[in-house]
C-alpha cells in the first residue's frame, strides 16, 4: 500500500474518531452543565420559594394582629363586650409621675399606650398635637403617659424601655416624641416599618443628642421591667385590654385624679373635647405639694414632676 494513500486512510479515520470523541465529550460536558445548572436552579427557586412563604406568613401575621386590634376597638365601643368594660377607681394615683404641662392644670389626662401601636400612632399624630396645643400649652390639662406594650408587638419593649432610658438624660419627652415619628425609607419584612429596631432607636438618640452607649446599656437591662410590668398590670386590672385607653379627670386637692372616666381607642378630637371641657369649669384647684414644677424639657409649658 502506498504511503500516502495509507495516510490518507489513517488520517480519515482518526478525524472521525477524534471528532466523535469531541462530539461525545461535549455533550457529556452540555449535559453536565445543564444538570448543575438545573440543580442551581432548583436550588434557588427552592429558596425564593421558602423566602416566599416566610413573607407570606409574616404578612399574614401582621393582618391577624391588626384585625385583633381592631376588633377589640369595634367592640369596646359597641360596649357589647363585657370583659372591655373598663372599671376604673374612684381615684387614681399619679404621685411622682412625669407630666406634660403646667403644674397648676386642673384636669388630667393618663394615656395606656403601645408604642408599636397603629392607633396609638394615629393618635399621636393626629389627635394629641391638638390637646397639646389647646389643652397642655394653655396650662388647662396635664398629660400622663404609661406604659402597656402588647405582646405581639415585639419592638413595643424595647421602646418603652427606651424612652425611659433617655429620661435618665433628661431626655424622656423627646424621646418619647420621636418614637412616635414615621420615618421614611424603614419598610421591614411584609411592608411593615422596622422603625423601632435597636440602630433606629440609636438614630434617634443621636438625633436628640443623647449618649447611645449609656442608653444601649439601660435598654439591655431591667432597671424599668417594674415600672412597665406595673403600669401593663394598672390596666388589666380596670379592664383595659386594647391600646391606647386614657383616663381623664380632674386634680384633687391631694394631687390624685379624681372623677375618672375611660375613653378607648384613637377617638377624634371633639370626643376628647366633650369630656375635657365639662371638667374645666367645676375642676378643684391641685395641691401645690404634689405639683411642683420642675425644669421644662419640651419648652414653657411642658413640665416633668417625678420619674415613673
Amino acid at each position: 500500500m502506498d504511503i500516502r494513500t495509507g495516510f490518507r486512510s489513517f488520517d480519515k479515520r482518526m478525524l472521525w474518531t477524534l471528532l466523535a470523541c469531541v462530539t461525545i465529550s461535549f455533550l457529556s460536558a452540555a449535559a453536565a452543565i445543564a444538570q448543575q445548572s438545573s440543580s442551581q436552579q432548583e436550588s434557588e427557586d427552592v429558596v425564593t420559594l421558602k423566602n416566599d412563604v416566610q413573607q407570606l406568613k409574616t404578612q399574614q401575621q401582621l393582618i391577624l394582629d391588626r384585625l385583633d386590634e381592631l376588633k377589640k376597638l369595634l367592640n369596646s365601643k359597641r360596649g357589647d363586650n363585657p370583659q372591655l368594660a373598663i372599671k376604673v377607681p374612684d381615684t387614681v394615683g399619679v404621685d411622682g409621675e412625669r407630666f406634660r404641662g403646667e403644674a397648676t392644670a386642673t384636669v388630667a389626662i393618663i394615656e395606656y399606650g403601645d408604642i408599636e401601636c397603629p392607633f396609638c400612632r394615629r393618635f399621636k399624630q393626629d389627635i394629641y398635637p391638638r390637646i397639646v396645643d389647646d389643652y397642655i400649652k394653655t396650662g388647662k390639662a396635664r398629660f400622663y403617659y404609661r406604659d402597656m406594650p402588647l405582646t405581639f408587638h415585639e419592638h413595643a419593649l424595647p421602646a418603652a424601655r427606651a424612652e425611659h432610658c433617655a429620661g435618665e438624660q433628661e431626655k424622656f419627652w423627646e424621646m418619647h416624641d420621636s418614637l412616635f415619628t414615621d420615618k421614611p425609607g424603614t419598610i421591614g419584612p411584609g411592608g411593615r416599618k422596622s422603625m423601632l429596631t435597636q440602630s433606629d432607636i440609636d438614630e434617634r438618640a443621636r438625633t436628640l443628642g443623647l449618649d447611645t452607649a449609656k442608653l444601649d446599656e439601660c435598654i439591655a437591662s431591667t432597671r424599668y421591667a417594674d415600672l412597665i410590668k406595673r403600669s401593663s398590670e394598672e390596666a388589666a386590672k380596670m379592664n383595659i385590654g386594647g391600646t391606647p385607653a386614657f383616663l381623664i379627670g380632674t386634680v384633687g386637692p391631694n394631687g390624685n385624679i379624681i372623677g375618672v372616666k375611660p375613653l378607648v381607642g384613637a377617638q377624634p378630637f371633639e370626643v376628647f373635647k366633650s369630656m375635657i371641657d365639662p371638667l374645666l369649669t367645676a375642676a378643684p384647684a391641685p395641691h401645690a405639694s404634689n405639683s411642683a414644677p420642675s425644669p421644662a424639657t419640651d419648652g414653657a409649658t411642658v413640665q416633668a414632676a417625678g420619674k415613673r
